[in-house]
């Protein structure tokens, strides 16, 4: 079992002052930088500096430093990232080691390894207490008393029956802090006589502000599933219609706290499983997700209700290189399937596919043949592309050479979507054996770009008319996108202000238009970018997935000047005479390589931006 990580803790800085006196400054070291760290810190190399460690099998092995034995029986097993010792049963993580080693506590411990592997962990030193603290505090109440509602009140019965229906006992419930929203707004009125304020309930997501000023609540009639980060705090909830009504499931909406296109359904359960398979289980739904845990099978996380996106993968791959979908194998659920399944080989993930019965998924398998039917068909998982050429197959597309050039057009977006070059080799020899066209062909389709396409199907963007003086700016289309869904809705605005900078618009134009719409402006900054302006909300696609547009984007926006970075100092390295130079040019690589997206890490940033 993976050891619990310790959450980023308080730093005094104040020693001399008594702690009644003292004001609350502290450093905080975000979850997700520090899963980045340990993921790029190598064990063997770092604990090898003060243990004698041989290989053994695929672990290592060396004297226990701890207890001062002379036996081989202190054990570092990098898949799990991991160390253990046999007899005196010390154990834990790379930041756990150099606590114990050194004296350290848990943040100097992460510090002192992220400089060891070149990562920067910025000094956020904060006065007082956390500013979203109010928001986690609201949540948290808000998480209880919609539990005992569904606990006890009458209203709620139809909440329970579904619950029954679905073999989710009351233990199960509270185990998972399974809720219910009322109709009317008792609940509004129960968290305001609870010291909570209007202010505090809108921003948390618990209500809404109407046009004339009144306040509502946001769920009524749901049954709500809480949803928490990786520390384990809520930060939003899934609630889920009964009885009639639309959408049959609504989600918080985006706060300070609550991202939805980068949470995942009971990852702050499953990370340590997730780390004790080296695998990782996506279902669909709440439920499916809670009957797997229920059996054992808790190495499960599902998306809040909506497809995979860019930044979810990216939260799986910081934990596990092996995932296996598990979705509906109806027409819908398949598109999801290989929709997520290409975010994911984005990533450098294996990705495997679980192939149910029809009719089934995983809380009905489960609640029918328990834990071990479902390990039947987890063994099964085939890969994701060759489960797509099944499909292709079964369908009769290769008999023909029309259907051959169709089903081509469909494996081609999950070769290019392979980020790893064995992955993507191992596909092109698949697609050529199966097709009987050469590989020679399809690497050079492989390499050729959709035309200019967005995901999500929309056509690349009209070159943008010369209305200033002098040349038109080159096109980035990731700045575009998110002008387009900046320009389309105020929430995109927001969460905008929240994570980037105008300055990071590389287009003139478009940080013009960024800096003017972070400022509130509803008018375009230049009047000859009025025509601009008010066409790109129109150019958005209907079928675009914003969430993994948007979170593309915003990831390309910061790690460009990374990737500029890079490719420059790989030219100089191509031209370097001094091994003095080239050692300094090397650590610097290895530190940008070591902090940036797997993609980026082996080739230079190409002249002409990838299209979105």
């Amino acid at each position: 079992m993976a050891p619990n990580r310790p959450a980023p803790v308080p730093l005094s800085v104040c020693p001399t002052v008594p702690p009644s006196h003292r004001p609350t400054v502290f450093f905080m070291i975000p979850p997700d930088l520090i899963d980045q760290i340990r993921e790029a810190a190598d064990m063997v190399q770092l604990i090898g500096e003060h243990v004698d460690l041989k290989r053994t099998g695929s672990d290592w092995r060396g004297p226990c430093p701890f207890h001062g034995g002379k036996g081989r029986n202190f054990s570092v097993v990098p898949r799990k990232q991991l160390y253990h010792c046999f007899v005196c049963h010390e154990s834990g993580d790379i930041f756990k080691f150099w606590m114990s080693r050194f004296g350290l506590d848990y943040p100097s411990a992460v510090r002192e390894i992220a400089g060891r592997v070149g990562i920067a962990v910025p000094e956020q030193r904060q006065q007082g207490p956390d500013p979203n603290e109010p928001l986690y505090s609201a949540l948290g109440v808000a998480a209880e008393w919609f539990a005992q509602r569904l606990r006890e009140g009458e209203d709620a019965r139809i909440a329970r029956d579904y619950l029954d229906s679905r073999a989710i006992g009351q233990e199960a419930r509270d185990s998972f802090g399974l809720g219910f929203a009322p109709r009317g707004t008792e609940a509004l009125d129960a968290f305001r006589g609870l010291g909570l304020e209007d202010d505090v309930l809108v921003e948390a997501g618990l209500a809404v502000r109407r046009d004339d000023g009144a306040v509502a609540p946001r769920f009524r009639g749901r049954l709500l599933f809480p949803i928490a980060d990786v520390r384990g705090r809520v930060v939003g909830f899934g609630g889920r219609i009964l009885g009639e009504g639309e959408p049959k499931y609504l989600n918080s909406p985006e706060t300070p706290v609550f991202h939805k296109g980068s949470l995942l359904y009971l990852l702050d359960r499953a990370r340590g499983a997730i780390r004790q398979e080296e695998s990782a289980i996506v279902v669909e739904g709440y439920v499916d997700a809670i009957r797997l845990h229920l059996a054992g099978i808790a190495n499960v996380v599902a998306p809040l209700g909506t497809a995979l996106t860019a930044e979810q993968s990216k939260v799986l791959r910081r934990y596990t290189r092996q995932v296996a979908l598990c979705y509906d194998a109806d027409a819908p659920g398949l598109k999801s399937t290989f929709r997520a399944g290409d975010e994911l080989l984005r990533q450098g993930v294996n990705v495997s596919v679980i192939t149910l019965p029809p009719g089934e998924d995983p809380d009905t398998l489960v609640r029918s043949g328990g834990a071990a039917a479902f390990r039947e068909y987890l063994a099964q998982a085939v890969d994701v592309f060759e489960r797509k050429i099944q499909i292709l197959d079964r369908k009769g597309y290769f008999a023909t050479l029309e259907g051959r050039r169709r089903a081509l057009d469909r494996l081609l977006p999950t070769i290019r979507a392979a980020a790893d070059a064995v992955t993507r080799e191992l596909y092109v020899s698949r697609a050529a054996e199966k097709s009987g066209v050469s590989r020679a062909v399809i690497e050079q389709e492989v390499g050729r770009r959709e035309g200019g396409r967005l995901a999500g199907g929309g056509a690349a963007p009209p070159k943008l008319p010369p209305s200033r003086p002098g040349a038109v700016p080159p096109e980035i289309l990731q700045e575009r996108i998110l002008l387009r869904l900046m320009r389309a809705d105020p929430i995109w605005v927001r969460r905008a202000q929240a994570e980037i900078e105008p300055a990071l618009f590389q287009h003139a134009w478009y940080r013009a238009m960024a800096e003017a719409l972070f400022a509130g402006s509803s008018e375009p900054p230049d009047p000859s970018l009025t025509e601009l302006w008010e066409r790109l909300p129109e150019e958005l696609p209907e079928d675009l997935d914003r969430e993994a547009a948007w979170s593309e984007a915003v990831q390309f926006l910061k790690d460009r000047p990374r990737i500029e970075r890079l490719e420059q100092l790989e030219s100089q390295m191509r031209v370097a005479v001094t091994a003095e130079e080239k050692e300094r040019l090397v650590a610097e690589i290895t530190a940008l390589r070591a902090v940036l997206p797997a993609r980026f890490r082996r080739k230079a940033l190409r002249a002409e931006m990838e299209p979105i």
